[in-house]
């Protein structure tokens, strides 16, 4: 049993990368628990390793008292001195209490320790290695679904995409291989959990950044993103480099860039907007593909706003079940109004009327 301890927490300490001290500690922490259990001991006990051989010893700690009232606790002077004429009243003595059986319990206890250990420091690697990877894109291999989940194998951990997380309409089947976005890397008590999105809107983000080298490497830079997962995003971009064009860059060369994201996402509608410091111009570009007319900012509000556009317009800008709008606020962070000129023709009319009459 020595040897094979020994030669295990070599080889732990090889491949698993766990110090021969943390276990021994660990094992040396558990025996004496054994003891106490198997012995029906409550003494003060200690137990030794020897890290070098590999001889498991368990000793009884004892006061040096006067006059003995607990013998399992403490030790006389007068047996003490026959020891050792150096002790004095109050020194702890360890006798060798080692049971002839305890080889036993001590090898299956030892094993249950390395085990625990083994155990934790394989979560431990993994939880460090996909933690790195929180908030970035990674590719795996579904495996399996449920009623709560589908199952991604990422390599060396199950990751869980929910409900939630999920593209509407989007099925996969055993072994598709999709790419996912890692939201949160939790070190649960029964192993790392990793919890990865398809419709996060940085999923889109980390999209660019693989296929565009100039979103990458900053000279084109996202600056916002509005999504409905599945349906239609709103990108908005600009150039850090005055000779490059930031729209044509993320299409690229007839459409081939965005296509890719776009077919990656099953469909998923993408529009790509410059963005501009100038609000208006920025809420313009939001709104495309509508034509705007006019940017009329609310006094009493400096972020929302009425945005005029030609009659014709009018259900483009808005877009079905108003979602064009609601993407163009949501990119803009604005909260916004649109109408037509019709509308505002009217509007202007009835109030010039309701003035005139006050």
């Amino acid at each position: 049993m020595s040897k094979e301890l020994l030669s295990a927490l070599t080889v732990l300490e090889e491949e698993k990368g766990i110090k021969k001290e943390v276990i021994i500690d660990a094992i040396e922490a558990a025996l004496v628990s054994a003891y106490k259990r198997h012995y029906n001991q409550a003494q003060n006990v200690e137990v030794e390793f020897d890290s070098k051989k590999g001889n498991i010893s368990v000793y009884a700690v004892k006061e040096v008292v006067e006059e003995v009232f607990d013998s399992r606790l403490e030790v006389s002077l007068t047996d003490a001195l026959d020891i050792n004429k150096a002790y004095e009243v109050g020194d702890s003595i360890r006798f060798e209490v080692t049971p002839k059986d305890f080889g036993r319990i001590a090898a299956q206890t030892a094993k249950q320790v390395i085990m625990q250990r083994v155990r934790e420091a394989e979560r431990s690697i993994v939880y460090d290695q996909y933690i790195q990877y929180e908030n970035e894109i990674v590719s795996g291999e579904v495996e399996r679904h449920d009623n709560r989940y589908i199952y991604v194998n990422l390599g060396k951990v199950e990751a869980v995409l929910a409900k939630i997380d999920q593209i509407p309409g989007e099925s996969f089947n055993p072994h598709d291989r999709i790419k996912v976005y890692i939201t949160k890397v939790e070190n649960a008590a029964k192993g790392p959990q990793v919890f990865v999105s398809r419709s996060h809107p940085d999923l889109l983000k980390r999209l660019f950044e693989q296929e565009v080298p100039e979103i990458y490497d900053g000279t084109v830079e996202i600056v916002s993103i509005a999504r409905e997962a599945g349906d239609r995003a709103k990108v908005a971009v600009r150039s850090n480099n005055p000779d490059i064009d930031a729209v044509g860059t993320c299409v690229g060369p007839k459409g081939q860039r965005v296509q890719t994201i776009v077919n990656e996402l099953k469909g998923e509608n993408m529009d790509i907007v410059e963005w501009n410091e100038d609000p208006a111009k920025y809420i313009a570009n939001a709104l495309n593909p509508a034509e705007v007319v006019d940017v009329i900012f609310n006094p009493e509000n400096d972020h929302a706003c009425t945005v005029v556009v030609p009659d014709h317009q009018l259900s483009l800008a808005i877009g079905k079940k108003g979602q064009n709008a609601r993407l163009a606020a949501k990119l803009t962070t604005f909260k916004i109004d649109i109408k037509s000129e019709s509308d505002m023709v009217n509007s202007s009319k009835e109030k010039s009327v309701s003035e005139t009459n006050e």
